[in-house]
């Protein structure tokens, strides 16, 4: 497997240019199976969980076509309704597979999803919203079965802003008979992207991005071409990177107003901040000073997925900074390797108090997550000396080649095969 080796204190300077979003890419995969015809997506980032998306699609009974950023997926004849177990665990967005089969074919069998161990993304919201669209739900332990004679409108109260529920309701009800009405809908950038996507494809949702979605059923979609909106949460990410650096860097394709809840903490850090058509200007202060309180909340909000490389950078600055986790239960389960650098953070409950130290050494530890293992790059490129992160097939899932971008920037980041690592060692050994 491999691991990340990271020789930190260099400062980061240059520019990068952000990939697609992961969380719009994969509902608008699935719900390419809506249409019977070629779906053409641009700027769709190299990531592994879309690889398996992709796999998915194929083994339902797509033909996929990948040409670097763009893919098509002609789904003219699907010819499965089931996901087998292997795919469905390897991450959480497969879910979304259920409405879009169910709406297609009339039924579908999957099994419980699985991704990052970062606390309850309950499937309940899920089921409870396709039985209000009228579809039959059985369970088995791991195992869901649905079935329909035909997707009905309906007015569906989510009980909490699930992004994931959003998502496949739209999905679900786009092609179906009569007026469905999300009250209490996510409104993060990623939903206003999949309404966009298909209302090209002849879907009439209404509303995306606000509390309330109204989604009028249409008896067919058709295919388009669409382009993925760039990905914020990797945005804050090279933010991040660079405010604990001291950096200075220019973040091209970048939509300001997708940015706009985190730009006030790095603001109180004493990073400057300059936007210019597309691109957004970070430079950041020799020492960063202490935030006094960050809330994680649903998008308009400060994002939960941002929060563990803020927190990275955090753990330099001059002061005590306080974060509340409001989203997952266990979001925090990567400080317990961050602190291995040197950081000083405590946590209690949902609630990390972080006191800013002068330095970080270097460290070898385990990412726990995807974003949690982009934390864990933040807090190397600072630290003194060399560290190296392994499991990082979490942080593939959702950054595509990050260790060749950050070396853009200066960053002496390498990825290196770990068994051959070892292999070389025993023979030197020997």
């Amino acid at each position: 497997m491999d691991i990340l080796k990271i020789n930190g204190g260099n400062t980061l300077k240059g520019e990068v240019t952000l990939h697609g979003a992961k969380n719009s890419a994969l509902p608008i995969l699935c719900s390419t199976l809506l249409i019977k015809g070629e779906s053409i997506i641009h700027n769709c980032p190299q990531l592994s969980d879309i690889a398996e998306t992709l796999e998915i699609l194929e083994h339902l009974g797509c033909k996929v076509e990948r040409n670097a950023d763009t893919v098509s997926v002609d789904a003219s004849n699907v010819t499965a309704n089931s996901i087998d177990e292997a795919h469905m665990r390897k991450m959480r967005s497969s879910v979304l597979f259920l409405g879009a089969l169910v709406s297609r074919v009339g039924c579908a069998e999957i099994f419980l999803p699985g991704g990052c161990d970062i606390g309850m993304r309950p499937v309940d919201l899920h089921i409870k919203a396709m039985e209000s669209l009228g579809v039959s739900v059985a369970e088995n332990g791991s195992s869901i079965s649905c079935k329909t004679l035909g997707v009905k409108g309906a007015k569906i109260i989510l009980p909490f802003a699930s992004v994931g529920a959003t998502e496949n309701i739209i999905i679900c009800s786009a092609v179906s008979k009569g007026k469905t009405t999300i009250i209490n809908a996510a409104r993060e950038p990623e939903i206003s992207d999949l309404a966009e996507f298909l209302n090209k494809c002849g879907a009439r949702i209404y509303g995306a991005g606000e509390s309330t979605i109204e989604i009028e059923g249409v008896k067919e979609l058709k295919p388009c071409e669409h382009r993925i909106i760039p990905d914020r949460i990797l945005a804050s990410t090279y933010m991040s990177a660079c405010a604990v650096t001291g950096g200075d860097i220019v973040i091209n394709d970048v939509k300001a107003s997708h940015l706009t809840p985190v730009f006030p903490s790095f603001m109180e850090m004493g990073c400057r901040l300059y936007l210019k058509d597309k691109s957004l200007h970070i430079v950041a202060p020799k020492r960063l000073k202490r935030v006094k309180s960050i809330k994680t909340m649903p998008y308009p909000a400060f994002p939960t997925d941002s929060q563990p490389m803020v927190v990275a950078a955090l753990s330099v600055a001059n002061g005590t900074s306080v974060v509340k986790e409001t989203i997952f239960e266990n979001r925090f389960r990567y400080v317990g390797e961050l602190n291995r650098f040197g950081s000083d953070i405590d946590v209690s409950d949902n609630l990390a108090v972080i006191n800013g130290v002068k330095e970080l050494n270097g460290a070898n530890v385990i990412s726990t997550d995807l974003r949690g293992g982009a934390a864990l790059i933040v807090a190397a490129l600072k630290a003194n000396g060399v560290s190296t992160i392994s499991d990082i097939y979490h942080i593939d899932r959702g950054y595509a080649q990050i260790e060749q971008e950050l070396e853009k920037l200066g960053a002496d980041i390498k990825r290196i095969n770990n068994e051959e690592v070892r292999k070389r060692e025993k023979e030197i050994n020997a």
